[in-house]
């Protein structure tokens, strides 16, 4: 029997107009402050200023054009500020960059939103602005993060858990219900402000209509907007509803004046300091807020029900509880056709609450860089304004609401991955996107993230889409992709392969800190880098295109490619001109000099790992089908040995019935590699692949350069260096995408060399496992990370308060995971591709 949620996304657009689509943190980003995003538009001023391009809001809620919002606001009677949004130091303030510093946690999300729960924990005390201001400033990168959970303010458990569930009644109608239950151990006051506004568009758009907010009745609002018409607001209890403009402070902000006497801190003003004359005496603007004040006993609750629906209701609470009770209970009856296995174990949990903060994730993102241009008085015809064309106005899967809320195009890859698994147009829909006309460049390059759209992200989204593909089937996605993967990659064949010699230099590739230099930079050596990982994604990205082609009937094309991926191979593999290092039995990247000598960069790390996963295996049904391909690429390497050599292995291959293998290396090389990889003292974690060797650790890798040393250690948390900020490190830990990346490729290869190949796992153990089983291995280290022991979970680091009744089935999903306790590391909720942890259960359906 098909669950409701799954009749419901065949329904497909009704039921995915309203979503969590609101951000965590519009301040501090590139679309509202420019390039000094973090100190033009700050924390502080978002309580006085209108977005242009977005809003942001605690537990918010929003239609996919994001012009009616619905969120949270909180007072505990003592912060000096309300609460209306998440807290965290910018760039400049934390010791390891930017950082929210809140405890909040997705709960439960279904794809179409029909039911959705998140718990935000609140302390009772005043919140310790200041000192988590001071104190992370006062440490150095040498030093950890100073969290909220540090300061003390939880102790004695006087705190909120302060739950927010949304369920739909319909796609236009919807339901919010907000618990706030008392931990600490006498009573407590807790002021709860469900507050609905719209997104200020009216003072950029020209003549047009305002939408407005008028009080009716208690605890009702009428909401008129030019373009969804009519919304009824209802609240229950009923209680004052403050009405404000969603208008920017001038005088506090700017020092001029104000357009209107209510602006956007005018509830605020009335709930913290009682100034009634900051709110509008007839209840009409564009920014409302129900005012709840309760005093709760210990160990009790509070509730306030809230309903925004497209029609008017007589008793829109009657059957209010009924309604949130069956979505929930649909959303169990979905994740157990989704999820399969035993509902009740943990390894379920952690799935769920994986894939509710990547469904949780998801925001309206709109960003016109043209008109941004010409609102900032710059000729968007003129100067480097290479990206002018890019239009944004799209709900995107973002990769952590708070600490990236912008569209990373690796990130936003990966995320398609796991969103196949509970929604697979969802999972589609996300990688057409940036290979559409409103993002790809006219010259074929796919925009990078806010911060920089040229910068060079790995091409990883024909390895997403093949994968989208295999899950779901869907031929026309695979028509409609195959066009547009194919341009971005000739603009890297023609932008990143400096000298034509098939060896890439693709700069920043997401991998941050990884390498001895800042690779998106001029190097201090002059000259440039021909890289291990950029090349090996740019095999990886062939590879894919050659199954894509084929599947497609494309059978020419597959040819060409088939062409260009052998001499990317022979390229690689050559020794002495390529990057496999037959000493280090490793694959690096070279330093190639102006005057035409090169150094070998011997850094153990996951750039030399990335080659393993562009392995891909052909089977025998190619040959049968197409034998017109096997003969022209036979013709192919008989005109050119060398490269027959690299990629075939004499040959063999080309002649033989059974399955192809596309790879960067033969046997004897991949057991070189896979003996470094599965060496504990090396890169195989107790919770994955650590993305550098524990090697360097008591060797580091050291280059001197005009008397400057250049140095690459070991570091299995925090950065110790400022390159990019200091929130990324890839010296060390222990990273999803790529752990995601290898056990791909290691099943690949298992295809292939079957059973009777086998390797030590772990390197030394004397324990022998086929490709298949290390897979499963790796997979099993990453889940365990997440699972509850008898010490917690080993993502939380040790953390005491997560062996708490009300805090231990709370997982978060870290950037990434320390490379040998395996500890949360950078953000806490980049569930994005953290997410992936949710296909390692075997019982996950498939």
């Amino acid at each position: 029997m098909v669950s409701a949620e799954k009749q419901r996304l065949q329904e497909a657009g009704p039921w995915r107009r309203w979503g969590p689509y609101l951000s965590e943190r519009q301040w501090g980003t590139v679309r509202e402050g420019g390039d000094d995003a973090w100190t033009a538009f700050t924390h502080d001023q978002a309580r006085y200023r209108a977005y242009r391009w977005g809003e942001d809001g605690l537990a918010g809620f929003s239609d996919d054009r994001q012009r009616v919002c619905l969120s949270l606001a909180l007072w505990n009677g003592t912060d000096t500020i309300l609460k209306e949004r998440l807290f965290g130091l910018t760039n400049g303030e934390g010791n390891h960059g930017e950082d929210v510093k809140e405890c909040y946690y997705y709960l439960d999300a279904t794809p179409t939103s029909s039911y959705l729960r998140m718990l935000y924990k609140y302390p009772q005390a005043k919140f310790p602005y200041e000192d988590l201001v001071a104190t992370n400033a006062a440490r150095t990168r040498q030093d950890p993060e100073y969290e909220l959970l540090d300061t003390g303010v939880f102790d004695d458990d006087r705190y909120f858990d302060v739950v927010v569930e949304y369920a739909k009644d319909g796609p236009e109608d919807v339901l919010m219900r907000v618990t706030a239950h008392n931990r600490g151990p006498e009573e407590a006051t807790l002021h709860l402000l469900p507050t609905l506004w719209f997104r200020h568009t009216w003072s950029w758009a020209g003549d047009v209509r305002m939408p407005t907010l008028h009080t009716c009745e208690p605890g009702t609002v009428r909401a008129e907007h030019p373009e969804l018409g009519v919304r009824w607001w209802y609240v229950a209890p009923p209680a004052p509803i403050l009405v404000t403009e969603n208008e920017t402070d001038n005088e506090r902000v700017f020092g001029s004046s104000n357009v209107t006497p209510h602006v956007k801190d005018g509830i605020e003003r009335a709930v913290l300091h009682g100034d009634l004359t900051a709110v509008t005496p007839d209840g009409v603007g564009t920014k409302a807020a129900a005012h709840h004040e309760f005093r709760i006993p210990a160990g009790q609750s509070a509730t306030v029900s809230v309903r925004l629906s497209d029609h008017s209701l007589q008793d829109p609470f009657a059957d209010f509880d009924a309604t949130i009770t069956k979505r929930r209970e649909e959303a169990d009856d979905f994740y157990d056709e989704v999820l399969g296995g035993d509902p009740r174990t943990d390894e379920r949990l952690v799935c769920r609450q994986a894939l509710a903060g990547l469904l949780w994730s998801r925001q309206y993102y709109a960003f016109d860089v043209e008109r941004w241009l010409t609102e900032r008085g710059a000729d968007p015809l003129g100067g480097d304004q290479n990206w002018r064309h890019l239009v944004a106005e799209d709900v995107i899967v973002m990769p952590d609401k708070w600490e990236y809320p912008w569209f990373a195009a690796w990130d936003l890859a990966f995320h398609a991955v796991p969103l196949v698994v509970v929604d697979p147009e969802l999972a589609k829909q996300q990688i057409d996107l940036l290979l559409g006309r409103r993002y790809l460049h006219p010259n074929g390059q796919i925009p990078a993230y806010e911060w920089n759209f040229s910068d060079v992200n790995p091409p990883a989204h024909a390895w997403a889409a093949w994968f989208v593909y295999q899950y779901d089937g869907d031929k026309e996605f695979l028509a409609r992709v195959f066009p547009p993967l194919l341009r971005a990659f000739g603009w890297w064949l023609n932008r990143k392969d400096a000298d034509g010699r098939n060896l890439f230099q693709g700069g920043f590739l997401g991998l941050d800190n990884i390498g001895v230099f800042d690779r998106s930079a001029p190097l201090p050596t002059g000259g440039r880098i021909d890289q291990a990982d950029g090349t090996a994604w740019m095999a990886l990205y062939c590879q894919n295109l050659i199954q894509m082609a084929l599947e497609l009937g494309e059978v020419e094309q597959a040819a060409t490619l088939l062409e260009n991926l052998a001499w990317i191979a022979a390229a690689t593999g050559n020794v002495g001109s390529g990057l496999w290092d037959e000493e280090d039995g490793f694959f690096h990247d070279v330093l190639r000099h102006p005057d035409g000598t090169t150094t070998a960069l011997k850094v153990r790390s996951a750039v030399g790992l990335l080659p393993l996963a562009a392995a891909t295996v052909i089977g025998p049904e190619v040959r049968r089908e197409h034998p017109e391909l096997v003969d022209g690429m036979r013709e192919f390497l008989d005109r050119h040995p060398a490269v027959r050599a690299a990629l075939w292995g004499h040959g063999a291959q080309t002649d033989a019935d059974g399955p192809v293998l596309f790879s960067l290396f033969d046997e004897s090389r991949l057991r070189r590699i896979l003996a470094r990889m599965l060496d504990p003292a090396e890169f195989l974690s107790p919770h994955g692949i650590r993305s550098l060797s524990r090697w360097h650790a008591e060797h580091p890798y050291v280059l001197t350069v005009d008397g400057v040393e250049h140095r690459v250690g070991y570091l299995p948390a925090e950065s110790d260096s400022g390159m990019f900020g200091g929130n990324s490190n890839w010296r060390g830990p222990v990273w999803f995408p790529i752990n995601a990346l290898v056990i791909r490729a290691l099943r690949h290869l298992h295809e292939y060399y079957g059973d009777e190949f086998t390797v030590e796992c772990p390197t030394g153990s004397g324990r022998q496992r086929t490709l298949r089983q290390v897979a499963d291995d790796i997979g099993e280290r990453l889940l365990d990370t997440f699972l509850s022991g008898v010490d917690g979970r080993p993502v939380h680091g040790g953390q005491t308060r997560y062996r708490d009744p009300h805090w231990q089935e709370l997982p978060l999903f870290y950037e990434y995971l320390h490379g040998d306790n395996g500890a949360g590391v950078g953000a806490s909720h980049q569930t994005g591709w953290t997410a992936l942890v949710a296909l390692l259960p075997r019982e996950v359906a498939r």
